[in-house]
């Protein structure tokens, strides 16, 4: 089986819906591409039916576009329900399949439920951080199909709403540079024509006072924020704090 397996990831995003990872931190995804780094995404539903969207073929377009926009060459959805997403056992393991098919170093998921928004946030919040642990338990062949085990290295986590531009009480947030990324990350947004019609035009404006507000707290333009668990250290401190 492993000889069978594709190149491994750096990084893999996850999102509930297709167009959630490019609103979150679509600007970070092309800025690692440009990188050098090996990016994918995993959306956990096709996000159908929504209002607008003629139907599932053309979200997936959309999705495989804006994919194309970021860079990113590896995009796989899931087939779990929209809006009927639950933490499931058999959810749980559909996301560990593919996290040990794709062994990333980094997976990157939703930090919280997002207020009078879809209730399929909160349950890929769960959902996410179990696959994460599945992932790397042994003695478990016959749920994982031979696939080898395999443990992430890093867990973090993203904002997906626009409620509150206020920055985490905590130590263990960062801010990405995507100076040189917002407009790829906008035009992957707009991929989803069917998402975001002209009548919508004031959530570009609000995700982008978002990303400069966040930009701004780090020194940056324009910026995203992530969420770790762990405290973030360096053995550069001038290079840390005057980069």
């Amino acid at each position: 089986m492993s000889s069978e397996l594709p190149e491994p990831l750096h990084v893999l995003a996850v999102g509930a819906h297709p167009d959630d990872v490019e609103i979150a931190i679509g600007g970070t995804l092309a800025r690692l591409v440009q990188q050098g780094y090996r990016v994918g995404i995993v959306d956990l539903t096709d996000g159908e039916p929504t209002p607008g969207s003629p139907g599932p073929e053309a979200r997936l377009r959309e999705a495989a576009e804006a994919a194309r926009i970021l860079g990113v060459p590896v995009r796989e959805t899931l087939d779990l329900p929209n809006r009927r997403l639950f933490d499931s056992h058999e959810g749980r393991l559909a996301l560990g399949k593919v996290i040990r098919r794709l062994r990333p170093q980094i997976v990157i998921g939703l930090a919280a439920k997002t207020p009078l928004a879809s209730p399929d946030h909160q349950q890929a919040v769960q959902l996410t951080d179990a696959a994460v642990f599945y992932a790397r338990l042994s003695k478990w062949d016959e749920q994982f199909d031979g696939l080898p085990v395999h443990a992430v290295r890093k867990q973090l986590w993203y904002q997906l709403g626009f409620a509150s531009l206020e920055l985490p009480p905590s130590g263990g947030h960062f801010v990405v540079d995507i100076g040189e990324t917002f407009e790829i990350k906008l035009r992957a947004i707009r991929a989803y024509a069917s998402q975001f019609p002209p009548s919508k035009a004031r959530l570009f404006q609000t995700l982008e006072a978002q990303n400069r507000f966040y930009g701004g707290s780090a020194g940056f333009e324009v910026g995203e924020l992530f969420h770790s668990t762990h405290t973030l250290g360096t053995r550069d401190l001038v290079a840390q704090v005057c980069p």
